[in-house]
């Protein structure tokens, strides 16, 4: 390419996957990066959500792994669990527990600050990466802001004192507290429209230490409980989101989630609230856990799309990725498989451009926003069926009604027909893991009519693995792979001998 330094903004998640991008096509690349970085696995200012549950999709642990090969046998080597959800979780669903069985999807289950740390030692392996801590960016460098001409030249910083640093490229991943929109505006670029959709989602967490000995009939790694679909009166918590998450050290994150409510702030109400969630079982394996931390919770996760790409003419000179141009409820997950998906669209423009000029950008802008719509249209089916749901994105209210009458019974049906129907199965996890767009299948005749196949066999009692079974109870462990030879779950015990 001819450029000699790039320079981004942020060491989390997208700017170190950039970074290792950027790292193969400039001489130079510079992260600047407000906090002191610790050496391990470690809680930090600048990621308060890092104390909530994360999952890496797999098209983020893909992209990753392009851009830092080896990186999830690294993750694996340092704690991380690679665990097929559908027989290592226990799901509470609309009628109660659903059935075990194995599937071909799997994922890599570790908490964010573990995640950071192993993307920092790779970063740290690539010789012309600079990572430069306790550095505060105050501005950016531009010559003839919105014209034509107009370009971005750099960025301003402190260490202690005023600095500059000159960039044929800068990179914007300091998250959704970004402020480079407003420097831009204020430099004389027109502002990039937004959209919104603030569906008043609050996440609570807290982390705990698993028994020592764990119970012989604790087969599970993961629970997740989904909200009730019951429209009598019910418990508020019945309304939670709810995960007992695995990380790493033999270790926990309890979180409990909801749409527009109150959540616990206390160590007193967080108990109270994990013994009140759709099954009694969530708090009963909680309290065997030992607590390790306080109650985080956190409120800032409304959907926000910046769009640079509907600009006229969008600063040359900088990009944004993550959640500085698109950030997710982050109930979805989607937040960190996005930002690096965003890092391999930039490898690929710059693989095919020797340039970084108006039309650099413009090929990027336009392949980040197909990359993005692809989470974005996940997030708006399930958000904006809430009246209380502020933003540009909220809709009429007869489509909220519909959102929300039809949103769960359809995901109801398509993960009871995904056990069943291999098809089904593959399609859906495309789009969980964002690898298949929900257009894609909301629009395959052969999807949908495996879905309501599987409907009107349920109807008929003629479903092959069964389901529902007593929440009031331990989630059943029989494995249903095999329908026709389930194979029950035999517990076994601290001092029996298991044969070799």
């Amino acid at each position: 390419m001819g450029s000699k330094r790039a320079v981004v903004l942020g060491g989390s998640v997208a700017g170190l996957c950039t970074a290792g991008v950027l790292a193969r096509h400039f001489d130079e690349v510079i992260v600047l990066e407000r906090d002191e970085l610790p050496a391990d696995a470690e809680h930090r200012r600048g990621v308060p959500q890092s104390k909530h549950p994360h999952f890496v999709l797999n098209s983020g642990r893909r992209a990753i792994g392009t851009i830092f090969p080896g990186f999830e046998d690294a993750l694996i080597a340092a704690g991380g669990m690679l665990l097929m959800p559908s027989k290592d979780a226990a799901y509470c669903e609309k009628d109660g527990w659903a059935a075990r069985k194995s599937s071909h999807m799997t994922m890599v289950y570790s908490s964010r600050v573990l995640i950071e740390r192993v993307l920092r030692d790779r970063v740290r392996e690539i010789p012309n990466i600079e990572i430069r801590e306790g550095v505060s960016v105050t501005g950016l460098l531009t010559t003839g802001g919105g014209t034509a001409a107009g370009r971005i030249t750099g960025v301003t910083f402190s260490d202690g004192d005023a600095q500059s640093l000159d960039a044929d490229l800068v990179v914007d991943a300091l998250g959704r507290g970004t402020k480079v929109h407003d420097w831009l505006v204020a430099a004389g670029w027109a502002q990039a429209p937004e959209q919104t959709l603030d569906a008043k989602v609050t996440y609570t967490s807290r982390w705990y230490d698993l028994p020592a000995d764990r119970p012989a009939d604790w087969w599970w790694q993961h629970i997740v409980v989904t909200p009730t679909q019951d429209t009598g009166v019910h418990p508020e918590e019945h309304e939670y989101l709810s995960n007992f998450f695995p990380i790493e050290g033999n270790r926990v994150i309890v979180c409990m989630g909801s749409w527009g409510l109150t959540m616990p702030r206390t160590v007193e109400d967080f108990e109270a609230a994990a013994d009140r969630v759709r099954t009694p079982v969530f708090g009963q394996v909680s309290r065997e856990c030992e607590p390790q931390s306080g109650v985080h919770l956190t409120k800032s996760t409304g959907n926000k799309w910046r769009r640079y790409d509907l600009l006229d003419a969008p600063p040359v000179g900088l990009i944004a990725i993550g959640d500085s141009i698109c950030a997710f409820n982050p109930f979805y997950a989607q937040g960190m498989s996005s930002a690096a998906r965003s890092a391999l669209v930039l490898a690929e423009v710059l693989a095919s451009r020797s340039t970084i000029d108006s039309a650099f950008h413009r090929e990027f802008l336009d392949k980040q926003k197909v990359s993005l719509d692809v989470p974005w249209m996940l997030a708006m089916a399930r958000d904006q069926a809430y009246d209380f749901a502020t933003g540009t994105e909220t809709v009429a209210q007869w489509r909220r009604k519909l959102a929300a009458r039809f949103s769960w019974p359809v995901f109801n049906a398509i993960t009871s027909a995904a056990a069943e129907d291999a098809y089904v199965d593959e399609k859906f996890t495309g789009v969980f893991n964002l690898d298949t767009s929900l257009k894609e299948i909301s629009t395959d005749p052969q999807f949908i009519l495996r879905v309501l196949r599987y409907k009107v066999r349920a109807a008929l009692g003629r479903t092959r693995i069964p389901g529902g079974f007593d929440v009031t109870k331990l989630p059943p462990g029989t494995d249903y792979t095999d329908p026709d030879n389930p194979v029950a779950h035999r517990p076994v015990y601290v001092d029996e001998q298991v044969p070799a």
